[in-house]
């Protein structure tokens, strides 16, 4: 797997596209900082340029490179993260506005593949399906929707198939947007 995790450095550093496994479903990662390459999510995607796309860290101190936390951003973190969350902050102005415009929306997969790639460079986190389309449990699947668009492809066998629950958190309260893996009951009475 080091090899696989090296090979697949060496094309999002290029500007080419990576789909990865995450704790829940596969993703769809390019290198946040390269304009061209997050162009090429979209386009491979078919997703509108209108929709923010979120991003995967290592740990919570990326998160606030990126973005403005607050304390319940911070407990909420602390409690589900790494894990299928994703927390919807106001980002900072160093993330690209075509990722995200005002808020951004991170998570910390709990997955050693996604981690690792992380932990080199921010990269996107939205799953490896054209917009709308099947959820990219399995490699085939995205595979299947996405062909040659993709650079390289990580096999790590069939995942959850849920994806990750999302909280807007940049008010400083819970609003979740998402319920996934997570159930909102569940951040309600641990936070």
């Amino acid at each position: 797997m080091k090899n696989e995790i090296e090979k697949a450095l060496e094309f999002l550093s290029k500007g080419e596209l990576v789909v990865y496994p995450t704790d829940t479903l596969y993703g769809l990662g390019a290198d946040v900082f390269n304009r061209k390459a997050v162009k090429k999510i979209y386009e491979a995607k078919r997703r509108p340029l209108s929709m923010p796309i979120s991003i995967a860290v290592s740990s919570i101190e990326e998160i606030e490179k990126y973005a403005f936390m607050n304390k319940i951003s911070r407990k909420v973190a602390e409690e589900f993260l790494p894990g299928a969350l994703t927390l919807i902050l106001k980002k900072k102005k160093i993330i690209p506005d075509i990722v995200a415009k005002d808020k951004v929306a991170l998570r910390i997969p709990s997955n050693e593949v996604a981690i690792k790639l992380a932990e080199n460079m921010p990269i996107t986190a939205t799953s490896a399906n054209i917009h709308g389309g099947e959820n990219p449990w399995n490699i085939e699947i995205a595979k299947k929707q996405l062909g040659e668009k993709v650079a390289m492809y990580i096999d790590a066998g069939n995942l959850k198939n849920v994806p990750s629950t999302i909280v807007d958190l940049s008010e400083g309260k819970i609003k979740i947007v998402r319920e996934g893996a997570i159930k909102k009951e569940e951040i309600y009475d641990r936070i």
